[in-house]
């Protein structure tokens, strides 16, 4: 039988992510989104202040920080495990002190190196996201040799960075970045091929969560897209994902459930 995956269910304290920007911008609508989705069975509370949305515009520590913090620490007081979803330095670190245990970083190390260091130094757990450019320019060309050989190529020697800087190698899990710096045919050929990513010996992270890549393949819009989700979400689960990052917990999590029930 399958392992059951972890559910991380997304709390995006923002104003422009693509899929609900803008809804849960005030503190107290995000932390009651987040108990919600908790109550629905996700097993780990994302919360980010910046959106990463293809073309978004970056925002300043200091209201990154003023987003995120009071969530994160409303969340973590509760007793839920609770993930930042940053890759700036102190954004992580006030919220690895306001009760997150891990630090999701989209540019794996690359735009501040020291967040590994400071995993290192609290013992928190590390993901490590593979995305080609930055949000505002990674869908302009994207292009690869073989998109899966490079992915785990970059993914490897990024793991490889995080463990020589201290952080506990069981404490890294692996992010191959759907929609991030990808065409359609990318994003598809990835989820086929998941399973070479779990020669790196690491849990992978798979986020495909409403994104563009079902539109394209549909034409459904973004609010539209639970199906494909959730389609998208059995099949990582198939291919071997072991973490789960979306937003709408309560289908996909009776979806896998379904799924594991016919597969054991």
């Amino acid at each position: 039988m399958k392992p059951k995956p972890k559910l991380m269910g997304v709390v995006n304290v923002t104003p422009d992510s693509f899929s609900d920007g803008g809804l849960y911008l005030d503190a107290d609508a995000a932390i009651e989104h987040g108990r919600e989705l908790a109550a629905q069975g996700a097993d780990l509370l994302d919360v980010g202040g910046e959106s990463t949305r293809p073309g978004a515009a970056g925002v300043s520590e200091k209201e990154e920080r003023a987003r995120v913090e009071p969530v994160v620490s409303a969340l973590a007081a509760d007793g839920h495990a609770v993930s930042i979803d940053t890759s700036k330095l102190p954004v992580a670190e006030a919220a690895l002190g306001e009760g997150a245990s891990i630090v999701n970083d989209v540019t794996a190390l690359r735009a501040e190196p020291d967040i590994g260091c400071l995993c290192a130094e609290r013992g928190a757990g590390l993901v490590l996201m593979h995305m080609q450019g930055t949000p505002r320019t990674m869908q302009k060309a994207p292009a690869y040799d073989d998109v899966v050989d490079d992915v785990r190529a970059f993914l490897s020697e990024r793991l490889e960075v995080a463990v020589s800087m201290g952080v506990e190698e069981r404490k890294i899990w692996l992010d191959p970045g759907i929609g991030f710096g990808k065409t359609l045919e990318h994003n598809l050929e990835l989820l086929r091929r998941l399973g070479e990513l779990r020669e790196l010996g690491r849990p992978l992270v798979v986020g495909t969560s409403r994104k563009s890549f079902i539109g394209k393949v549909d034409g459904s819009e973004v609010g539209d897209r639970l199906g494909g989700t959730i389609a998208s979400s059995v099949l990582a689960l198939a291919e071997g994902a072991d973490v789960l990052r979306i937003h709408d917990v309560a289908e996909v999590r009776q979806a896998l459930k379904v799924s594991l029930a016919v597969l054991e």
